[in-house]
């Protein structure tokens, strides 16, 4: 696993650059989240050419988005990037993105944004937020179905000296309690990482022992999932890793009188976890969910306590993800 690159925390009126990356945002609902951003205390900037741009699925060219994100990532007056949303197209910006090198910057995004995400951290080490976004979590408002947890939000964005704890909200599936690196995110874009350069490591390195792999995803037919998880098992995906944090998966309805996709997941992981201890925990608020969305830095070291069944689940961030 790389060496992890911190970036500077937020600070109170500091500038957020939101950008669109994957499938194009309706104005509205952007307004909307930039003002969030505003009453979070930050300045967001948003040119309203390139994050409104629309061109057939995407936002905007791959020439347009890839040269908004370079942009971003080098520009000094600005302390984060804040997507607008996901949907599809963060991919075809891999190919020839020009990082700035020794030196990160907060990256908050989920779902799609998954693919930079891993890109960020494979090749150039760079500690990430899985976390809300602007015109998908931010506009609806924190604590709101559908928004986003704001006590998680800041203190991943702006805590220093310390690490924290969260209330996963969610089931255990195999009782435990590990240590690991804190990685993933949207299962479809961890899946298709394999084989490329940029391919998610989540097997253990020295002490640092494995991954606590997140994956999360919604829409998706039961059987769907559990193909995908097999790929990440036989893929070796699974092997040496510290724990597992699944999402609640919404909107993956089950054939009539079939497996639900918590069935699915409980019959891969069960069998995969329970024998050693693995802890193993199901349906928290992160992604895509239904409820407030938690924010995740991904990269830092983390303690997944996964209690008895019946037991709460807690995620422990045992550092900062940010520097001052």
């Amino acid at each position: 696993m790389p060496h992890p690159l911190k970036p500077a925390a937020l600070r109170p009126h500091d500038a957020v650059r939101v950008l669109s990356l994957a499938s194009p945002v309706k104005p509205k609902l952007l307004q909307k989240g930039c003002e969030e951003i505003v009453r979070l205390g930050f300045v967001g900037k948003a040119e309203s050419a390139s994050v409104l741009a629309h061109e057939s699925y995407f936002a905007g060219s791959v020439g347009r988005r890839r040269a908004a994100l370079e942009q971003a990532l080098a520009e000094a007056d600005t302390r984060a990037i804040f997507c607008s949303r996901g949907g599809y197209g963060s991919n075809y910006l891999i190919d020839g993105l020009k990082v700035p090198q020794g030196k990160a910057k907060i990256f908050l995004g989920s779902s799609d944004l998954t693919s930079l995400q891993i890109y960020l951290w494979q090749k150039h080490g760079w500690v990430t937020f899985y976390g809300p976004m602007v015109a998908a979590n931010l506009q609806r408002g924190a604590g709101q179905p559908t928004g986003y947890d704001e006590a998680s939000l800041l203190r991943a964005l702006t805590e220093t000296r310390q690490g924290w704890e969260l209330d996963l909200q969610a089931e255990t599936f195999a009782p435990g309690e590990a240590e690991g690196v804190l990685l993933g995110g949207c299962l479809t874009l961890v899946e298709t990482s394999l084989g490329t350069p940029w391919e998610l490591d989540t097997t253990p390195t020295g002490e640092k022992g494995g991954a606590i792999l997140v994956l999360e995803d919604r829409g998706m037919k039961p059987y769907q999932v559990d193909r995908a998880l097999m790929h990440l098992k036989q893929a070796g995906k699974f092997d040496g890793i510290a724990g597992l944090l699944l999402g609640d998966f919404p909107e993956c309805e089950q054939p009539e009188g079939g497996e639900t996709v918590r069935d699915v997941a409980q019959r891969v992981f069960s069998t995969i976890g329970a024998p050693i201890g693995l802890p193993v925990v199901w349906g928290a608020p992160i992604g895509h969910t239904a409820r407030a969305a938690l924010t995740l830095p991904l990269g830092v070291r983390a303690r997944l306590c996964a209690a008895a069944q019946g037991g709460a689940a807690k995620l422990q961030i045992l550092e900062p993800a940010c520097t001052q």
